[in-house]
């Protein structure tokens, strides 16, 4: 992607650095949660223009934010950023110094939101293609644990797959032992509160004539990543500007209205439901694309993201979702039946995006909060990640599964690596393929 006018100087890093910072276990354990009746409590309160200067710490701007019942999903110059009352994700690519926001972050969630510590944090990328173009704490991993070491006191790294292949690390920190927002996972640096919302030692209890909040069910923690890289030139074409075109008519061409009809004309619009997704899209001069989508699904508000470098060299492309996908396909017909909103299987919707950005390699992983794993069915002895790891296998090993007689994409890949993790409350399925010569 590139913000600007002109082509980037030298390759550009699709793979992105992901943060994800939570404040609380849900949206209910923020603190005014029960004053709010709009759903804009905790994070959500927090201005745009306090989310743009933190920003700029970080290197990157807002373009557009699409606001929902349960979320606000902003899109930035390089990739996005997610704000819920109780958590906020950041996914920055290229040079970004993610991680250099992350004190910023902390302020913010303490002075508007009366949120001081944290409950988890989870930092995640693939390896970089060009680490050496890398600055701050990005240019190393273990730069990068430091950094978070010195904020985290119960922080876990991990490299997972092929340290001399394709892999993906992971920074986890862990929740205190109870399921509070105060759990042990604090900033090592104190935070002090804000004076103004501090409550007193002796504020008197709750008037016996009011009913407490009622606890929200817990939702199952689940995201599923796509990462794909030497997309063919046939996908990467679409993402480019007309080169036939003045540079005044690109000028000139609104870059939503542009990266809209790319959506429809591609199939990124028809990923889910329609009727269920607000599709927020920006196509990048000369080239690349990135999209937000807000999904109403069964179990609320969810989200996906997709993120588009095309040129060739370093053509990357990845999708995110944290709507929790069947790992089979239902045996009713595809249908919307009673008005409930159909979502697709875990292989179908690999099917769709693989299929749209024919990548020569990809890496997919599931990360899914273990206490639903564990609680979940298992059907023959599978567990949830195993599912997954079949479904991976199955969208993509199987000839025709991914490519079309009409679009000329074989689409047939051999899978080079397969993991499964238990980490910190959490399991990991991990796959990483290749296209078959």
């Amino acid at each position: 992607m590139d913000g600007g006018g002109d082509a980037p100087a030298g390759p550009f890093e699709g793979p992105e650095k992901l943060l994800e910072i939570w404040f609380a276990p849900s949206p209910t354990d923020v603190p005014d949660a029960s004053a709010s009746t709009d759903g804009r409590s905790g994070l959500r309160k927090v201005p745009r223009s306090v989310w743009a200067d933190m920003l700029d710490i970080v290197k990157c701007k807002i373009l557009s934010v699409v606001e929902g019942t349960e979320m606000d999903a902003y899109l930035l110059s390089e990739s996005s950023l997610f704000v819920s009352p109780h958590k906020l994700i950041l996914k920055t690519c290229g040079t970004t110094l993610n991680l250099l926001g992350l004190p910023r972050i902390l302020e913010i969630a303490r002075d508007h939101a009366s949120l001081p510590s944290v409950y988890r944090c989870f930092y995640s990328r693939k390896a970089f293609m060009f680490p050496e173009r890398q600055h701050g704490p990005h240019r190393d991993w273990r730069a990068e644990v430091e950094y978070l070491d010195s904020i985290f006191a119960s922080g876990a790294a991990y490299t997972i797959g092929k340290v001399n292949g394709d892999h993906w690390l992971l920074y986890i920190t862990s929740p205190g032992e109870d399921a509070s927002h105060n759990g042990s996972t604090r900033a090592s640096t104190p935070v002090s509160p804000d004076p103004s919302t501090a409550v007193p030692d002796d504020e008197p209890p709750q008037a016996s004539g009011s009913e407490p909040t009622p606890a929200e069910e817990p939702r199952q923690d689940y995201t599923i990543e796509i990462l794909m890289t030497q997309l063919s030139p046939a996908a990467c074409a679409p993402f480019m500007s007309d080169p036939s075109s003045s540079s005044a008519d690109a000028a000139e061409e609104d870059p939503s209205a542009r990266a809209h009809a790319l959506s429809a004309r591609l199939g990124i619009s028809e990923l889910f439901p329609p009727r269920a997704t607000t599709l927020d899209a920006y196509a990048f001069s000369p080239c690349g694309y990135s999209c937000n989508a807000l999904l109403k699904h069964g179990a609320g508000e969810g989200y996906h993201t997709i993120h588009v470098t095309p040129e060739q060299g370093w053509s990357y492309a990845s999708f995110e979702c944290n709507v929790p996908l069947p790992a089979r396909a239902p045996t009713a017909p595809d249908a919307e039946e009673g008005g409930a909103v159909r979502i697709p299987d875990l292989k179908t919707l690999i099917r769709r995006v693989v299929r749209i950005f024919q990548p020569a390699r990809l890496t997919l992983t599931l990360f899914i909060s273990s206490e639903d794993n564990d609680a979940a069915e298992e059907e023959a002895g599978e567990s949830t990640v195993e599912a997954a790891q079949r479904a991976f296998k199955a969208a993509l090993t199987r000839r025709c599964s991914v490519g079309t007689a009409e679009d000329g994409f074989g689409g047939v890949y051999r899978r080079t690596d397969k993991i499964n993790y238990e980490l910190g409350g959490y399991d990991l399925a991990f796959a990483t393929f290749e296209l078959r010569s």
